[in-house]
């Protein structure tokens, strides 16, 4: 067992508004850090005293300075804020601990759009994207509410920003409609447009509407469902392959295959969440074992922690993952038992007909 420890971290100088926006509304800053945390945290005046276990005391004592450097740009943290910092001072704290982690250069790893810079949250999603810019394919694989597709869209639009890539292709299995599109009303476009709203609405966020719609129809930015890609080979391009789960193995094998020169290639999922029929296999499960060995490939994983919308998502996320380990356990142990039952059947069958014999 850790032993407890008392630090004291002290502000000099620092303004009632600014200690006002430190601590919120009725302390409630400093009430959600202690209940994450499992630590004590008291003060007076410009002092902060914190007790706790050593590695959860250190990290109360990052997240006040960070909420003091907040406080410098504006009086006022959200609850929403905070959370978010606290997710990612457990990445940041797992990444120091972890040798086997790379980390070099992650805290100058941001993103530029026309709409202003993009700084990726804690040590995970900054790993994924220096593997997006540094690598020719990357997966991000993780449950919803971690980032995974925002980020490649903002390196998607960064690299396209700077002149790195010619353009930019959103593609996503329409499973929802068995990829057979033809009976649905209007062009290409249209008709895969709802499977790809979470791209757009990224697209619009980083860059407006009116731009992208300009881009889309000088074909910068084209959408286009997985089915479509067959025979294409995509040159200078940056290509999104969005809910890939939902992929065959012969549809990921295809896609993979269809980078050509100066392209880049970014493969999100949750291998949890697969809408294909019932003994079907996912083509991203499929996949993250084929390559597995690539070096060049890099797959970055996600997990609840790594959730970046309201609060309660990351707990409902916990929540399913572990319903999803509990039935896993039990079918496991079932079958086990049919097994059994089944073996000590042939056993006591055998035995009878020796008897006979």
């Amino acid at each position: 067992m850790t032993a407890a420890i008392r630090r004291t971290v002290t502000f000099p100088g620092v303004s009632m508004e600014r200690l006002k926006g430190m601590l919120g509304a009725y302390n409630g800053h400093l009430k959600q850090i202690e209940q994450r945390l499992n630590v004590n945290i008291s003060h007076r005046g410009e002092a902060f005293y914190i007790d706790g276990e050593i590695d959860a005391v250190e990290r109360a004592e990052s997240l006040l300075m960070r909420l003091h450097e907040e406080t410098e740009i504006s009086p006022q943290v959200s609850a929403d804020t905070l959370h978010l910092m606290i997710q990612g001072s457990q990445t940041d704290r797992e990444l120091q601990i972890d040798p086997h982690q790379e980390h070099t250069g992650l805290d100058e790893v941001w993103l530029q759009t026309r709409k202003g810079r993009i700084n990726p949250r804690g040590a995970n999603q900054k790993r994924y994207v220096q593997r997006i810019l540094q690598s020719d394919i990357s997966f991000g694989i993780g449950p919803a509410g971690t980032g995974k597709t925002y980020l490649a869209v903002a390196a998607a639009v960064d690299m396209l920003e700077r002149n790195e890539i010619q353009r930019i292709l959103l593609v996503r299995p329409a499973v929802e409609a068995g990829e057979k599109l033809g009976f649905l009303p209007g062009d290409l476009s249209q008709k895969i447009d709802p499977y790809l709203r979470p791209l757009y609405d990224a697209l619009y966020e980083m860059l407006g509407f009116e731009k992208v719609a300009k881009l889309i129809e000088r074909q910068i930015i084209e959408v286009a469902p997985l089915a479509y890609m067959r025979g294409r080979t995509l040159n200078h391009s940056f290509v999104i392959l969005d809910e890939a789960q939902n992929t065959t193995p012969e549809q990921m094998k295809m896609f993979l295959t269809r980078l050509g020169f100066g392209s880049r290639a970014v493969i999100t999922g949750d291998i949890t969440q697969v809408d294909l029929p019932r003994g079907q296999q996912s083509g991203l499960s499929h996949a993250l074992r084929v390559i597995d060995k690539i070096p060049e490939i890099h797959i970055t994983r996600f997990h609840s922690r790594d959730v970046v919308r309201h609060q309660l998502v990351q707990k409902i996320v916990e929540a399913y993952e572990g319903w999803d380990s509990e039935q896993h356990r039990l079918n496991t142990e079932a079958r086990a038992e049919r097994k059994a039952r089944q073996e000590a059947l042939i056993a006591e069958n055998d035995a009878a007909a020796d008897a006979q014999d």
